[in-house]
Protein backbone atom coordinates (compact mmCIF):
# COMPACT_ATOMS: atom_id res chain seq x y z
CA UNK A 1 0.00 0.00 0.00
CA UNK A 2 1.35 3.44 -0.96
CA UNK A 3 0.71 6.64 0.94
CA UNK A 4 0.10 9.67 -1.25
CA UNK A 5 0.50 13.23 0.03
CA UNK A 6 -0.58 16.26 -2.01
CA UNK A 7 1.27 19.04 -0.27
CA UNK A 8 0.17 22.15 -2.09
CA UNK A 9 -1.63 23.48 -5.14
CA UNK A 10 -4.44 22.39 -7.41
CA UNK A 11 -3.96 19.85 -10.18
CA UNK A 12 -5.62 20.03 -13.57
CA UNK A 13 -6.64 16.79 -15.30
CA UNK A 14 -6.49 18.35 -18.76
CA UNK A 15 -3.37 17.55 -20.79
CA UNK A 16 -2.38 17.87 -24.44
CA UNK A 17 0.36 15.79 -26.02
CA UNK A 18 3.64 17.57 -26.68
CA UNK A 19 7.33 16.86 -26.85
CA UNK A 20 10.05 18.58 -24.86
CA UNK A 21 13.47 18.63 -26.45
CA UNK A 22 16.00 21.31 -25.55
CA UNK A 23 19.15 21.02 -27.65
CA UNK A 24 21.82 23.39 -26.43
CA UNK A 25 24.15 22.84 -29.38
CA UNK A 26 21.56 24.34 -31.73
CA UNK A 27 21.53 27.56 -29.72
CA UNK A 28 25.20 28.61 -29.85
CA UNK A 29 28.59 27.83 -31.48
CA UNK A 30 29.78 24.32 -30.65
CA UNK A 31 33.25 22.78 -30.44
CA UNK A 32 33.37 19.07 -31.23
CA UNK A 33 35.93 17.15 -29.16
CA UNK A 34 36.72 14.02 -31.16
CA UNK A 35 37.46 11.17 -28.77
CA UNK A 36 40.25 8.77 -29.75
CA UNK A 37 40.06 6.90 -26.46
CA UNK A 38 41.95 9.40 -24.35
CA UNK A 39 41.46 9.51 -20.61
CA UNK A 40 41.49 13.30 -20.99
CA UNK A 41 38.77 13.69 -23.65
CA UNK A 42 36.24 14.77 -21.01
CA UNK A 43 38.81 17.12 -19.50
CA UNK A 44 39.32 18.80 -22.87
CA UNK A 45 35.57 19.33 -23.14
CA UNK A 46 35.55 20.84 -19.65
CA UNK A 47 38.44 23.18 -20.43
CA UNK A 48 36.63 24.41 -23.54
CA UNK A 49 33.59 25.21 -21.43
CA UNK A 50 35.78 26.99 -18.90
CA UNK A 51 36.72 29.23 -21.81
CA UNK A 52 32.98 29.96 -22.07
CA UNK A 53 32.50 27.99 -25.27
CA UNK A 54 30.06 25.07 -25.55
CA UNK A 55 31.62 21.67 -26.34
CA UNK A 56 30.44 18.14 -27.10
CA UNK A 57 32.35 14.86 -27.17
CA UNK A 58 31.91 12.79 -30.32
CA UNK A 59 33.33 9.49 -31.57
CA UNK A 60 36.26 9.43 -34.00
CA UNK A 61 33.89 7.51 -36.30
CA UNK A 62 31.94 10.69 -37.01
CA UNK A 63 31.51 11.22 -40.75
CA UNK A 64 32.12 14.34 -42.76
CA UNK A 65 28.39 14.57 -43.50
CA UNK A 66 27.62 14.46 -39.77
CA UNK A 67 30.23 17.15 -39.08
CA UNK A 68 28.67 19.35 -41.75
CA UNK A 69 25.22 18.77 -40.31
CA UNK A 70 26.39 19.83 -36.86
CA UNK A 71 28.16 22.94 -38.23
CA UNK A 72 30.76 23.16 -35.44
CA UNK A 73 32.70 26.36 -34.89
CA UNK A 74 35.87 24.34 -34.25
CA UNK A 75 37.12 20.77 -33.84
CA UNK A 76 39.62 19.41 -31.31
CA UNK A 77 41.19 15.98 -31.78
CA UNK A 78 41.94 14.35 -28.43
CA UNK A 79 44.86 12.19 -27.43
CA UNK A 80 44.59 8.42 -27.37
CA UNK A 81 46.35 5.33 -26.01
CA UNK A 82 47.20 3.71 -29.37
CA UNK A 83 50.00 4.28 -31.85
CA UNK A 84 49.00 5.53 -35.31
CA UNK A 85 51.03 2.60 -36.66
CA UNK A 86 49.10 -0.27 -35.07
CA UNK A 87 46.47 -2.16 -37.01
CA UNK A 88 43.01 -0.81 -36.32
CA UNK A 89 44.30 2.48 -34.90
CA UNK A 90 41.45 5.01 -34.76
CA UNK A 91 41.42 7.61 -37.53
CA UNK A 92 39.32 10.50 -38.79
CA UNK A 93 37.38 10.75 -42.02
CA UNK A 94 40.04 12.56 -44.12
CA UNK A 95 37.44 14.74 -45.84
CA UNK A 96 36.93 16.56 -42.52
CA UNK A 97 40.29 18.29 -43.03
CA UNK A 98 38.96 19.90 -46.21
CA UNK A 99 35.96 21.57 -44.57
CA UNK A 100 37.92 24.63 -43.49
CA UNK A 101 36.77 24.30 -39.87
CA UNK A 102 39.43 25.48 -37.38
CA UNK A 103 41.07 22.38 -35.92
CA UNK A 104 43.43 21.66 -33.03
CA UNK A 105 45.10 18.27 -32.61
CA UNK A 106 46.37 17.18 -29.20
CA UNK A 107 48.94 14.36 -28.69
CA UNK A 108 47.54 11.44 -30.73
CA UNK A 109 45.44 14.02 -32.57
CA UNK A 110 48.65 15.84 -33.54
CA UNK A 111 50.24 12.65 -34.87
CA UNK A 112 47.09 11.70 -36.75
CA UNK A 113 46.95 15.08 -38.49
CA UNK A 114 50.58 14.71 -39.54
CA UNK A 115 50.11 11.17 -40.84
CA UNK A 116 46.80 11.72 -42.65
CA UNK A 117 47.97 14.92 -44.36
CA UNK A 118 51.21 13.46 -45.76
CA UNK A 119 53.73 13.82 -42.95
CA UNK A 120 55.61 11.08 -41.11
CA UNK A 121 55.21 9.83 -37.55
CA UNK A 122 58.34 7.99 -36.38
CA UNK A 123 58.21 5.05 -34.03
CA UNK A 124 59.92 6.21 -30.87
CA UNK A 125 62.92 4.55 -29.26
CA UNK A 126 61.71 5.87 -25.94
CA UNK A 127 58.65 7.65 -24.69
CA UNK A 128 58.31 11.14 -23.29
CA UNK A 129 56.10 11.17 -20.22
CA UNK A 130 55.53 13.88 -17.66
CA UNK A 131 56.97 17.36 -17.52
CA UNK A 132 59.10 18.68 -20.39
CA UNK A 133 60.36 22.10 -21.52
CA UNK A 134 58.93 23.45 -24.76
CA UNK A 135 61.08 25.91 -26.72
CA UNK A 136 59.51 28.08 -29.38
CA UNK A 137 60.80 28.37 -32.95
CA UNK A 138 59.98 31.76 -34.39
CA UNK A 139 56.58 33.40 -34.55
CA UNK A 140 53.59 31.25 -33.62
CA UNK A 141 49.93 31.86 -34.35
CA UNK A 142 48.90 29.25 -31.78
CA UNK A 143 51.23 29.93 -28.85
CA UNK A 144 50.64 33.70 -28.86
CA UNK A 145 52.52 35.53 -26.11
CA UNK A 146 53.36 32.51 -23.95
CA UNK A 147 57.10 33.23 -23.85
CA UNK A 148 60.16 31.62 -25.44
CA UNK A 149 60.05 28.47 -23.28
CA UNK A 150 57.69 26.96 -20.73
CA UNK A 151 56.79 23.66 -19.09
CA UNK A 152 54.39 21.29 -20.83
CA UNK A 153 53.00 17.84 -19.98
CA UNK A 154 53.88 15.00 -22.35
CA UNK A 155 52.45 11.49 -22.67
CA UNK A 156 53.58 9.84 -25.92
CA UNK A 157 55.91 7.24 -27.46
CA UNK A 158 55.82 8.04 -31.19
CA UNK A 159 56.57 11.54 -32.47
CA UNK A 160 56.18 13.53 -35.69
CA UNK A 161 59.42 13.35 -37.72
CA UNK A 162 58.31 15.09 -40.94
CA UNK A 163 55.57 17.69 -41.19
CA UNK A 164 52.99 17.67 -44.00
CA UNK A 165 53.34 20.12 -46.85
CA UNK A 166 52.26 23.63 -45.87
CA UNK A 167 52.90 23.14 -42.13
CA UNK A 168 55.63 24.78 -40.11
CA UNK A 169 57.16 23.80 -36.77
CA UNK A 170 56.96 26.44 -34.05
CA UNK A 171 57.87 24.48 -30.92
CA UNK A 172 59.98 21.54 -29.78
CA UNK A 173 61.06 19.60 -26.71
CA UNK A 174 64.14 17.45 -26.18
CA UNK A 175 62.37 14.28 -27.35
CA UNK A 176 59.78 15.81 -29.69
CA UNK A 177 61.53 18.07 -32.23
CA UNK A 178 58.20 18.81 -33.92
CA UNK A 179 55.95 19.44 -30.91
CA UNK A 180 53.91 22.31 -32.37
CA UNK A 181 52.65 22.25 -35.98
CA UNK A 182 50.80 25.10 -37.68
CA UNK A 183 49.10 25.68 -41.01
CA UNK A 184 47.30 29.01 -40.84
CA UNK A 185 45.85 28.81 -44.36
CA UNK A 186 44.17 25.46 -43.63
CA UNK A 187 43.27 26.62 -40.09
CA UNK A 188 44.87 23.49 -38.63
CA UNK A 189 47.11 23.54 -35.57
CA UNK A 190 48.52 20.68 -33.52
CA UNK A 191 50.52 20.14 -30.33
CA UNK A 192 52.25 17.03 -29.03
CA UNK A 193 51.74 18.10 -25.42
CA UNK A 194 48.54 18.27 -23.35
CA UNK A 195 47.35 21.88 -22.88
CA UNK A 196 44.22 20.67 -21.02
CA UNK A 197 46.09 19.45 -17.92
CA UNK A 198 47.07 21.81 -15.12
CA UNK A 199 50.71 20.69 -15.35
CA UNK A 200 51.09 22.49 -18.70
CA UNK A 201 52.07 26.10 -18.14
CA UNK A 202 49.85 28.47 -20.19
CA UNK A 203 47.73 25.47 -21.27
CA UNK A 204 44.36 27.15 -20.75
CA UNK A 205 45.71 30.34 -22.29
CA UNK A 206 46.62 28.40 -25.45
CA UNK A 207 43.17 26.81 -25.61
CA UNK A 208 41.47 30.17 -25.12
CA UNK A 209 43.64 31.70 -27.85
CA UNK A 210 42.71 28.91 -30.26
CA UNK A 211 39.02 29.20 -29.47
CA UNK A 212 38.57 32.97 -29.25
CA UNK A 213 41.23 34.35 -31.60
CA UNK A 214 42.04 31.67 -34.18
CA UNK A 215 38.56 30.12 -34.40
CA UNK A 216 36.80 33.42 -33.70
CA UNK A 217 34.32 32.01 -31.17
CA UNK A 218 32.82 34.53 -28.77
CA UNK A 219 32.87 33.55 -25.07
CA UNK A 220 29.09 33.39 -24.63
CA UNK A 221 28.69 30.05 -22.81
CA UNK A 222 27.77 31.55 -19.43
CA UNK A 223 25.42 30.45 -16.71
CA UNK A 224 23.04 33.31 -17.41
CA UNK A 225 22.98 32.48 -21.12
CA UNK A 226 22.43 28.77 -20.35
CA UNK A 227 19.53 29.63 -18.06
CA UNK A 228 17.97 32.03 -20.55
CA UNK A 229 18.28 29.71 -23.54
CA UNK A 230 17.01 26.63 -21.72
CA UNK A 231 14.09 28.47 -20.15
CA UNK A 232 13.15 29.79 -23.59
CA UNK A 233 13.50 26.33 -25.15
CA UNK A 234 11.30 24.63 -22.55
CA UNK A 235 8.75 27.45 -22.60
CA UNK A 236 8.53 27.39 -26.40
CA UNK A 237 7.97 23.65 -26.57
CA UNK A 238 5.79 23.07 -23.50
CA UNK A 239 3.69 26.18 -23.91
CA UNK A 240 0.63 26.10 -21.63
CA UNK A 241 0.88 22.37 -20.98
CA UNK A 242 1.84 20.65 -17.73
CA UNK A 243 4.92 18.63 -16.80
CA UNK A 244 5.96 16.55 -13.83
CA UNK A 245 9.43 16.29 -12.34
CA UNK A 246 10.80 13.36 -10.42
CA UNK A 247 12.74 14.50 -7.37
CA UNK A 248 15.48 12.23 -6.06
CA UNK A 249 16.73 14.38 -3.20
CA UNK A 250 19.86 15.32 -5.15
CA UNK A 251 21.16 18.52 -6.74
CA UNK A 252 20.40 17.60 -10.34
CA UNK A 253 16.65 17.04 -10.09
CA UNK A 254 16.33 20.15 -7.90
CA UNK A 255 18.05 22.38 -10.47
CA UNK A 256 16.07 20.80 -13.31
CA UNK A 257 12.85 21.48 -11.40
CA UNK A 258 13.84 25.10 -10.71
CA UNK A 259 14.69 25.71 -14.37
CA UNK A 260 11.49 24.18 -15.73
CA UNK A 261 9.45 25.97 -13.06
CA UNK A 262 10.99 29.24 -14.21
CA UNK A 263 9.83 28.36 -17.73
CA UNK A 264 6.27 27.12 -17.15
CA UNK A 265 5.46 28.17 -13.57
CA UNK A 266 2.50 26.46 -11.92
CA UNK A 267 2.22 24.01 -14.81
CA UNK A 268 5.03 22.01 -13.22
CA UNK A 269 4.25 19.48 -10.50
CA UNK A 270 7.10 17.75 -8.68
CA UNK A 271 6.63 14.17 -7.54
CA UNK A 272 8.85 12.81 -4.81
CA UNK A 273 8.80 9.02 -4.59
CA UNK A 274 10.14 7.82 -1.25
CA UNK A 275 11.82 4.56 -2.26
CA UNK A 276 12.87 3.66 1.25
CA UNK A 277 16.44 3.89 -0.06
CA UNK A 278 17.09 7.51 0.88
CA UNK A 279 19.63 8.88 3.33
CA UNK A 280 18.63 9.30 6.97
CA UNK A 281 15.87 11.94 7.34
CA UNK A 282 16.22 12.74 3.63
CA UNK A 283 12.52 12.56 2.77
CA UNK A 284 11.53 15.06 5.46
CA UNK A 285 14.28 17.42 4.31
CA UNK A 286 13.29 17.21 0.63
CA UNK A 287 9.63 17.90 1.34
CA UNK A 288 10.38 20.81 3.68
CA UNK A 289 13.00 22.36 1.38
CA UNK A 290 10.85 22.35 -1.73
CA UNK A 291 7.83 23.76 0.05
CA UNK A 292 9.85 26.57 1.61
CA UNK A 293 12.29 27.49 -1.17
CA UNK A 294 10.65 26.81 -4.50
CA UNK A 295 6.92 27.11 -3.96
CA UNK A 296 6.41 24.24 -6.40
CA UNK A 297 3.48 21.89 -6.15
CA UNK A 298 4.84 18.72 -4.59
CA UNK A 299 3.33 15.25 -4.44
CA UNK A 300 4.91 12.84 -1.93
CA UNK A 301 4.46 9.09 -2.50
CA UNK A 302 5.64 6.66 0.19
CA UNK A 303 6.42 3.52 -1.85
CA UNK A 304 9.13 1.82 0.23
CA UNK A 305 7.18 -1.44 0.56
CA UNK A 306 6.96 -1.93 -3.19
CA UNK A 307 10.66 -1.23 -3.75
CA UNK A 308 11.74 -3.73 -1.10
CA UNK A 309 9.39 -6.34 -2.55
CA UNK A 310 10.79 -5.84 -6.06
CA UNK A 311 14.40 -6.02 -4.83
CA UNK A 312 14.03 -9.33 -3.04
CA UNK A 313 16.71 -11.73 -4.27
CA UNK A 314 18.25 -9.19 -6.69
CA UNK A 315 22.05 -9.17 -6.40
CA UNK A 316 23.48 -8.13 -9.78
CA UNK A 317 24.15 -4.36 -9.74
CA UNK A 318 22.91 -3.73 -13.30
CA UNK A 319 19.72 -5.64 -12.60
CA UNK A 320 19.31 -3.79 -9.33
CA UNK A 321 19.51 -0.42 -11.11
CA UNK A 322 17.00 -1.50 -13.73
CA UNK A 323 14.55 -2.84 -11.12
CA UNK A 324 14.74 0.41 -9.16
CA UNK A 325 14.42 2.51 -12.33
CA UNK A 326 11.44 0.60 -13.67
CA UNK A 327 9.65 0.53 -10.30
CA UNK A 328 10.25 4.26 -9.98
CA UNK A 329 8.64 4.96 -13.35
CA UNK A 330 5.72 2.58 -12.80
CA UNK A 331 4.86 4.43 -9.61
CA UNK A 332 5.05 7.68 -11.54
CA UNK A 333 2.60 6.31 -14.04
CA UNK A 334 0.15 5.32 -11.30
CA UNK A 335 0.64 8.15 -8.82
CA UNK A 336 0.89 11.56 -10.39
CA UNK A 337 -1.27 13.42 -7.93
CA UNK A 338 -4.42 13.39 -10.05
CA UNK A 339 -2.68 14.08 -13.38
CA UNK A 340 -3.93 10.93 -15.04
CA UNK A 341 -2.67 11.53 -18.59
CA UNK A 342 0.75 13.08 -17.94
CA UNK A 343 3.08 12.69 -20.90
CA UNK A 344 6.34 14.28 -19.74
CA UNK A 345 8.86 13.51 -17.06
CA UNK A 346 11.44 16.18 -16.20
CA UNK A 347 14.73 14.61 -15.08
CA UNK A 348 18.11 15.87 -13.97
CA UNK A 349 20.14 13.78 -16.43
CA UNK A 350 23.70 15.12 -16.78
CA UNK A 351 26.39 14.74 -19.44
CA UNK A 352 28.48 12.25 -17.41
CA UNK A 353 25.32 10.11 -16.96
CA UNK A 354 24.90 9.99 -20.73
CA UNK A 355 28.55 9.12 -21.38
CA UNK A 356 28.75 6.38 -18.72
CA UNK A 357 25.47 4.84 -19.88
CA UNK A 358 26.74 4.54 -23.45
CA UNK A 359 24.54 7.37 -24.63
CA UNK A 360 27.13 8.65 -27.10
CA UNK A 361 28.01 6.81 -30.30
CA UNK A 362 31.02 4.59 -29.78
CA UNK A 363 31.04 4.89 -25.99
CA UNK A 364 31.01 1.88 -23.71
CA UNK A 365 28.35 1.21 -21.08
CA UNK A 366 30.05 1.56 -17.70
CA UNK A 367 26.84 1.43 -15.67
CA UNK A 368 23.20 2.17 -16.41
CA UNK A 369 22.09 5.37 -14.73
CA UNK A 370 18.66 5.51 -13.15
CA UNK A 371 17.64 8.31 -15.49
CA UNK A 372 19.35 6.98 -18.64
CA UNK A 373 19.74 3.22 -18.92
CA UNK A 374 17.49 2.20 -16.05
CA UNK A 375 14.18 3.27 -17.59
CA UNK A 376 11.78 0.68 -19.03
CA UNK A 377 11.43 0.41 -22.80
CA UNK A 378 7.65 0.73 -22.66
CA UNK A 379 7.60 3.79 -20.43
CA UNK A 380 4.61 5.94 -21.33
CA UNK A 381 6.18 9.20 -20.12
CA UNK A 382 8.34 11.22 -22.50
CA UNK A 383 11.51 12.80 -21.15
CA UNK A 384 12.44 16.44 -20.72
CA UNK A 385 16.12 16.68 -19.75
CA UNK A 386 17.21 20.34 -19.69
CA UNK A 387 20.56 19.55 -18.01
CA UNK A 388 21.56 16.68 -20.29
CA UNK A 389 24.60 18.48 -21.75
CA UNK A 390 25.97 19.86 -18.45
CA UNK A 391 28.67 18.70 -16.07
CA UNK A 392 27.97 18.68 -12.34
CA UNK A 393 29.89 21.86 -11.50
CA UNK A 394 27.98 23.67 -14.25
CA UNK A 395 24.72 22.47 -12.70
CA UNK A 396 25.74 23.89 -9.33
CA UNK A 397 26.55 27.24 -10.95
CA UNK A 398 23.26 27.18 -12.80
CA UNK A 399 21.42 26.46 -9.55
CA UNK A 400 23.00 29.52 -7.95
CA UNK A 401 22.09 31.59 -11.02
CA UNK A 402 18.49 30.41 -10.66
CA UNK A 403 18.47 31.55 -7.03
CA UNK A 404 18.53 28.20 -5.26
CA UNK A 405 19.94 28.24 -1.71
CA UNK A 406 23.31 26.69 -0.84
CA UNK A 407 21.63 23.87 1.09
CA UNK A 408 20.34 22.59 -2.25
CA UNK A 409 23.10 23.67 -4.63
CA UNK A 410 25.92 22.27 -2.50
CA UNK A 411 24.17 19.12 -1.46
CA UNK A 412 26.41 16.17 -2.18
CA UNK A 413 25.53 14.12 -5.27
CA UNK A 414 23.19 11.23 -4.56
CA UNK A 415 22.47 8.46 -7.09
CA UNK A 416 18.94 7.97 -8.41
CA UNK A 417 18.80 4.38 -7.10
CA UNK A 418 19.77 5.73 -3.67
CA UNK A 419 21.31 3.44 -1.08
CA UNK A 420 20.37 0.49 -3.26
CA UNK A 421 23.68 0.85 -5.12
CA UNK A 422 25.67 1.36 -1.91
CA UNK A 423 24.55 -1.98 -0.49
CA UNK A 424 26.49 -4.83 -2.06
CA UNK A 425 24.21 -7.81 -2.60
CA UNK A 426 20.51 -8.06 -1.81
CA UNK A 427 18.82 -4.90 -0.49
CA UNK A 428 16.75 -5.34 2.67
CA UNK A 429 15.22 -3.01 5.24
CA UNK A 430 17.73 -4.19 7.86
CA UNK A 431 20.70 -3.37 5.61
CA UNK A 432 19.24 0.02 4.68
CA UNK A 433 18.79 0.90 8.36
CA UNK A 434 22.41 -0.03 9.10
CA UNK A 435 23.70 1.98 6.15
CA UNK A 436 21.56 5.02 6.90
CA UNK A 437 23.01 5.30 10.39
CA UNK A 438 26.62 4.79 9.25
CA UNK A 439 26.22 7.19 6.32
CA UNK A 440 24.78 9.89 8.59
CA UNK A 441 27.85 9.65 10.82
CA UNK A 442 30.21 10.00 7.83
CA UNK A 443 28.42 13.11 6.58
CA UNK A 444 28.17 14.64 10.06
CA UNK A 445 31.92 14.31 10.63
CA UNK A 446 32.77 15.70 7.19
CA UNK A 447 30.59 18.71 7.96
CA UNK A 448 32.04 19.09 11.47
CA UNK A 449 35.56 19.09 10.00
CA UNK A 450 34.62 21.84 7.52
CA UNK A 451 35.38 19.64 4.51
CA UNK A 452 32.04 19.85 2.69
CA UNK A 453 33.24 22.18 -0.08
CA UNK A 454 36.56 20.36 -0.52
CA UNK A 455 35.07 16.89 -0.89
CA UNK A 456 32.90 16.08 -3.87
CA UNK A 457 31.18 13.12 -2.25
CA UNK A 458 31.52 11.29 1.08
CA UNK A 459 29.36 8.33 2.03
CA UNK A 460 29.27 4.83 3.48
CA UNK A 461 29.01 1.49 1.68
CA UNK A 462 27.74 -1.74 3.25
CA UNK A 463 29.65 -4.78 2.01
CA UNK A 464 28.07 -8.20 1.54
CA UNK A 465 30.52 -9.98 3.83
CA UNK A 466 31.03 -10.55 7.54
CA UNK A 467 34.20 -10.56 9.57
CA UNK A 468 35.21 -11.60 13.06
CA UNK A 469 35.72 -8.94 15.69
CA UNK A 470 35.80 -8.52 19.43
CA UNK A 471 33.62 -6.14 21.43
CA UNK A 472 33.33 -6.19 25.22
CA UNK A 473 35.57 -9.28 25.40
CA UNK A 474 33.06 -11.15 23.24
CA UNK A 475 33.40 -12.44 19.69
CA UNK A 476 31.41 -10.65 17.00
CA UNK A 477 30.66 -11.69 13.46
CA UNK A 478 29.30 -8.60 11.72
CA UNK A 479 29.46 -6.50 8.57
CA UNK A 480 32.10 -3.95 7.57
CA UNK A 481 31.35 -0.39 6.51
CA UNK A 482 33.52 1.08 3.76
CA UNK A 483 33.91 4.86 3.79
CA UNK A 484 34.19 6.43 0.33
CA UNK A 485 35.26 10.08 -0.05
CA UNK A 486 36.45 11.62 -3.32
CA UNK A 487 37.49 14.93 -4.82
CA UNK A 488 36.42 15.82 -8.35
CA UNK A 489 35.44 18.67 -10.66
CA UNK A 490 32.83 16.95 -12.79
CA UNK A 491 32.54 13.27 -11.72
CA UNK A 492 34.16 12.08 -14.95
CA UNK A 493 37.39 11.48 -13.02
CA UNK A 494 37.91 11.50 -9.26
CA UNK A 495 40.64 11.01 -6.70
CA UNK A 496 40.25 9.63 -3.21
CA UNK A 497 40.11 12.41 -0.64
CA UNK A 498 42.97 12.73 1.84
CA UNK A 499 40.67 12.99 4.84
CA UNK A 500 42.68 13.71 8.02
CA UNK A 501 43.41 10.64 10.12
CA UNK A 502 41.71 12.07 13.19
CA UNK A 503 38.48 12.60 11.23
CA UNK A 504 38.60 9.04 9.92
CA UNK A 505 39.32 7.77 13.42
CA UNK A 506 36.26 9.57 14.78
CA UNK A 507 34.08 8.16 12.00
CA UNK A 508 35.33 4.64 12.65
CA UNK A 509 34.87 4.86 16.41
CA UNK A 510 31.36 6.29 16.14
CA UNK A 511 30.20 3.79 13.50
CA UNK A 512 31.40 0.75 15.42
CA UNK A 513 30.00 2.02 18.71
CA UNK A 514 26.72 3.51 17.49
CA UNK A 515 25.61 1.26 14.61
CA UNK A 516 24.37 -2.24 15.45
CA UNK A 517 25.61 -4.96 13.11
CA UNK A 518 28.95 -3.32 12.23
CA UNK A 519 32.30 -4.29 13.73
CA UNK A 520 34.83 -3.02 11.18
CA UNK A 521 35.43 0.15 9.12
CA UNK A 522 37.63 0.47 6.00
CA UNK A 523 38.55 3.46 3.81
CA UNK A 524 38.46 3.21 0.00
CA UNK A 525 41.59 4.74 -1.61
CA UNK A 526 40.71 3.95 -5.24
CA UNK A 527 40.61 6.71 -7.84
CA UNK A 528 38.25 6.93 -10.86
CA UNK A 529 39.41 5.35 -13.10
CA UNK A 530 39.92 2.46 -12.43
CA UNK A 531 37.02 2.48 -9.94
CA UNK A 532 33.76 4.39 -10.16
CA UNK A 533 32.64 6.81 -7.46
CA UNK A 534 29.73 4.62 -6.45
CA UNK A 535 30.40 0.95 -5.73
CA UNK A 536 27.64 -0.32 -8.02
Amino acid sequence: MHRLYILSGTLSPEWRRTTVVAVMSDLRPTVLVVDFGAQYAQLIARRVREAQVYSEIVSHRITTDEVQRRRPAAIILSGGPKSVHVEGAPSLDPRVYELGIPMLGICYGCQLIAQQLGGVVARGDKGEYGRATLKRHGASSLLGDTGESFDVWMSHFDAVSMVPSGFRVTGATADAPMAVLENDSKKIWAVQFHPEVVHTEHGQQILRHFLHDLAGIAPNWTMSSIADSQIAAVRAQVGDERAICGLSGGVDSAVAAALVHRAIGANLTCVYVDTGLMRKNESDQVVETFKRNLGIELVHVDAADEFFDKLQGVIDPEQKRKVIGETFVRIFERYTGGIKDAKFLVQGTLYPDVIESGGREGSAVIKSHHNVGGLPDDMTLQLCEPLRELFKDEVRSLGTTLGLPDEIVWRQPFPGPGLGVRIIGEVTREKVNILQEADAIVREEIQRAGLEREIWQAFAVLADIRSVGVMGDERTYARPIIIRAVTSDDAMTADWARVPYDVLATMSSRIVNEVDGVNRVAYDITSKPPGTIEWE
